[in-house]
């Protein structure tokens, strides 16, 4: 892999890690174009290393209140063990679902259905909301809302379906509203995506494959970093005016004509 198409890959990675279109299909999608199969899947998930500081980056501030929280300086302890209460059924299922996540559910044609099915769920939420106005506020979720979140996260295992995507939809479900929704999905994403990187960094043969190709990895990480702030200042920008529909519809026309491509 030379260090353009690192670059490459860690552009869209840190873009839709974030958006809700799949960060795993489109970087699968991007493998098979571009015709990458040395360092894959290593490679992809220690991108989320650039995502994982994007998100520090940028919720510093939200950190640094729910470490408080838990000393119980402010009123955010709540939240805070909230969180961490809502991310054990991705722990849990990740520890059940790792070797699928990393082999069969990587199929093209299944990563093209998902995209349609969460793409009509991201719909279907929107409408949902336009029906029942009263909406929860960041600050008042409550732990049923909050443990709906994380189970639904369990999916995100599944290439295709995208992590912000299937939590930010399931807030909308649960009654939070948009942008409430969505920055909880990126304060649940900080403790699981901190898991993976343990994960990288546990592994001897992703250690030395960084270790030889440390231009090709650094490149992918910081240009992931860049992309994903970005990615997280446009979403809740963005979603605090418009619906989820738009990406919906990019996630639909993605999936089918990539479906038409497969199965000629």
């Amino acid at each position: 892999m030379s260090i353009i198409e690192a670059i490459i890959l860690g552009i869209i990675q840190g873009i839709t890690e974030f958006l809700p279109i799949s960060s795993s299909g489109h970087l699968l999608y991007a493998h098979n174009i571009l015709g990458i199969t040395d360092t894959g899947l290593s490679f992809d998930v220690a991108l989320h290393i650039g995502t994982f500081v994007a998100l520090i980056v940028f919720f510093h501030k939200d950190l640094y209140g729910l470490f408080l929280g838990i000393l119980g300086k402010n009123d955010q302890k709540r939240m805070a063990w909230l969180l961490a209460f809502a991310t054990i059924p991705a722990v849990l299922g990740g520890l059940v679902l790792q070797g699928l996540a990393e082999s069969t559910f990587r199929s093209p044609i299944l990563v093209s259905l998902n995209l349609i099915w969460v793409a009509i769920m991201m719909i279907l939420a929107e409408q949902y909301a336009k029906k029942h106005t009263k909406k929860t506020k960041l600050a008042s979720i409550s732990n049923k809302q909050g443990l709906f979140v994380g189970l639904v996260q369990v999916l995100a295992l599944i290439p295709g379906v995208s992590r912000s995507g299937s939590t930010i939809t399931a807030g909308i479900f649960a009654g939070i509203d948009r942008v409430s929704a969505t920055r909880f999905s990126f304060l649940l994403a900080i403790p699981i995506t901190f898991g993976a990187i343990i994960k990288i960094l546990s592994d001897p043969g992703t250690l030395t494959q960084m270790s030889s190709e440390k231009g090709v990895f650094i490149a992918g990480i910081m240009s992931a970093l860049v992309s994903g702030v970005f990615a997280i200042k446009f979403l809740i920008k963005y979603l605090s005016k418009h619906t989820l529909n738009i990406f919906a519809y990019y996630r639909i026309t993605v999936g089918i004509i990539a479906l038409l491509i497969l199965v000629r």
